[in-house]
């Protein structure tokens, strides 16, 4: 099959715009005839719904949480980018697009990456006229903070919460639409199948988790925001209830997946602490701001410190290695995250990790409130302020700032990070692949759209950091409502989709075979055990770190894990209750299937980029054909590319390729 990206043609700065010149409308009266269903409510799912639905759509919306509002965009911390330049330091949309192209590695879709930055703005907005209580300076305006990888502060934030208060401003929206009758939201419910009639997406089959009813839903067009699939790793940043299973539905109904292997690994995680972990807790990137990395010199400190004979504030400024403001002056402890994190493993591979398990390093304030103390001695007129007081003072900056982030690290720790360092270490986050989609947000299904994580397209092999925000209100504010339109305008005569047909009763009864198999199979074994065992396989050998070898070998494993899987799993209750344990055997059945497509990705890929570091060189075929250097000083990657024939689409575009040749020849942080 061909891919066709349907990218308009013309200058990359005209071609949003001129595509929507161009495109076919849906009038009002014949958008109250059209139904769309729209798989998972976050902040790409719950936009989208609400815009659909003020434009006349009727929406059906399905969340597998007891509300949307416990989507797992709450869980975003630090900030929303946008190219507003209201610190008048330089920002544009042009720098935003050329920071996020260069940031994941040259691997995003130029022409969707500009598009993003062009609405970027518009997306905030949008939320101050939600309400979102963004953070604002001492003259009213809004505040932006930097991120790591730019050198330009764009990033709007409300404290450590911004996904939560996005969120609650798009659930806001929504429920004004599910007052009017425009959604219909169907929450504790879980997208099982996608159901395709004459090679179009029509509808769903969907599982009522507290009564396990299996139920046909149909529709015009089917958009799936489910958001990453990071929990293939087990040990993640994401929720426990995270998942691949919707995307992986829609691809294997013919809906192709692209870039599996790229993850982000996040720099700023709480490190794990024993194996009866199920989850990791994120610390926000915006800590890098005022918190300063760092691991001992000397081996004989780090030794000490990890058998509590020292502290890490023992330790003077000429014992700390601040690697990342020693590798890379220019952007210090903003690298990007991808940098940030193979550096980080980088030294605790070395010896140099701080805590028992050797895997962490430390993120420091005390130079920031030494600062911000010394300043508002400055600001209050203070002659001669004592330590304690330039201290008290810095820390109610840096609360006021960070509070509720240093109060979780608190109470998750035990140790106050106002006092000592906080410990970070790399930990899996942020999925940079998923569903292939075209310019129009359409996957290789017609009628079948994904936005948001769960598409490939925005972040190539790795995401700056408060990007993730603005590609999920994007694309569910500003670039569905568009191209959905595009597409429905062909289905203003088709009237009501019937779900009595064979399609829908071949995937019905499909999806009711399985869950009858998990409550039914007289295994000895926990989902979780299965699930434990492939994240530890994907972390060891599929992970930051890779070689042929071990992919292959954990090819072979994966598929091992999986043949015994269908033999041995127990899932204890029945079907027809909710049943959570049934929920996970699915999720982790469609895992452990991605987990071996994951590694084969990575296989054929002889590359160094995001977060990941090939060990051993090859050529590659084909139209990415990729040879990766490493510089050992820096930890920088540089990709040469060949041109060859016409492109598989999501790796480059003719017209495209001019502009990397010209603008982004090397990617480097010195």
């Amino acid at each position: 099959m061909a891919l066709d990206s349907k990218v308009p043609q013309g200058p990359i700065k005209d071609k949003w715009t001129d595509y929507k010149n161009h495109i076919d409308l849906v009038n009002p009266a014949n958008k109250r005839n059209i139904d769309i269903i729209v798989v998972g409510t976050g902040l790409a799912g719950g936009s989208a719904c609400a815009t659909l639905a003020e434009l006349g759509y009727n929406v059906k919306a399905f969340a597998y949480q007891d509300s949307p509002r416990r989507a797992h965009s709450i869980a975003a911390q630090g900030g929303i980018n946008a190219a507003k330049n209201y610190q008048g330091d330089g920002d544009s949309t042009y720098r935003l697009f050329y920071d996020t192209v260069k940031g994941g590695d040259y691997r995003s879709r130029e022409a969707n990456v500009y598009r993003l930055a062009e609405v970027s703005a518009n997306i905030i907005d949008q939320c101050v006229a939600q309400g979102v209580p963004f953070a604002r300076d001492y003259g009213g305006l809004l505040d932006n903070r930097s991120f790591g990888g730019v050198l330009v502060s764009r990033t709007f934030y409300a404290k450590g919460q911004t996904g939560q208060q996005l969120l609650l401003g798009a659930y806001s929206a929504m429920n004004r639409q599910i007052a009017r009758g425009k959604i219909e939201m169907f929450n504790r419910h879980e997208m099982l199948d996608v159901v395709v009639v004459d090679g179009k997406a029509r509808g769903i089959i969907a599982r009522n988790l507290i009564t396990g009813e299996i139920e046909r839903h149909s529709a015009h067009a089917v958009v799936i925001a489910s958001g990453g699939y990071g929990n293939v790793f087990f040990l993640s940043t994401n929720a426990m209830g995270s998942n691949v299973s919707a995307g992986w539905k829609i691809h294997k109904k013919g809906a192709f997946f692209s870039n599996p292997c790229y993850t982000q690994i996040h720099p700023t995680c709480i490190p794990r602490s024993g194996d009866y972990q199920s989850k990791l807790t994120l610390m926000s990137e915006s800590l890098r701001n005022d918190g300063r990395i760092w691991v001992p010199k000397n081996m004989e400190d780090v030794l000490a410190i990890r058998e509590g004979k020292k502290k890490p504030i023992d330790l003077s400024e000429d014992e700390r290695d601040y690697y990342l403001e020693r590798r890379y002056p220019a952007f210090g402890n903003l690298v990007p995250r991808d940098v940030a994190s193979r550096a980080a493993k980088e030294r605790c591979d070395a010896g140099y990790g701080v805590n028992a398990t050797g895997e962490a390093v430390y993120l420091d304030f005390a130079s920031a409130i030494d600062r911000y103390g010394k300043e508002q001695a400055k600001i209050h007129n203070i002659t001669n302020p004592s330590k304690e007081k330039i201290y008290e003072l810095g820390q109610a900056i840096v609360e006021a700032k960070y509070g509720n982030l240093f109060q979780m690290y608190e109470k998750i720790v035990d140790q106050n990070p106002y006092e000592t360092p906080m410990m970070i270490y790399p930990a899996v986050h942020y999925t940079m692949g998923g569903v292939w989609v075209d310019y129009n947000l359409m996957t290789t299904i017609p009628g079948c759209y994904c936005i948001g994580e769960a598409n490939f397209s925005d972040h190539g092999a790795n995401r700056l950091g408060a990007s993730a925000l603005m590609q999920g209100l994007a694309d569910g504010y500003f670039v569905l409502p568009y191209t959905i339109g595009d597409y429905l305008s062909d289905d203003i005569r088709t009237g009501k989709i019937s779900t009595e047909t064979p399609e829908f009763e071949a995937a019905e009864k499909e999806v009711t075979e399985r869950i009858n198999f998990f409550v039914n199979n007289k295994g000895t074994k926990s989902v979780d055990y299965f699930h434990k065992r492939l994240g530890k396989v994907m972390w060891d050998k599929v992970g930051m770190s890779r070689n042929a070898k071990g992919l292959e070998e954990a090819m072979a494993e994966i598929k091992a894990i999986r043949e015994e899987f269908w033999k041995e799993v127990s899932v204890p209750g029945t079907a027809n209750e909710m049943n959570p344990e049934l929920e996970k055997a699915g999720r982790v059945a469609d895992f452990l299937e991605l987990g071996e497509l994951f590694a084969k990705d990575a296989l054929m890929r002889s590359e160094s980029c995001g977060g990941h570091f090939r060990e051993e060189s090859a050529e590659l075929d084909g139209p990415q054909k990729g040879e990766a250097k490493r510089n050992d000083e820096d930890f920088a990657f540089v990709a040469a590319w060949e041109y060859k024939g016409e492109p598989a689409d999501a790796v480059l575009h003719k017209e495209e390729l001019e502009f990397k040749d010209i603008e982004l020849k090397q990617r480097s942080y010195k």
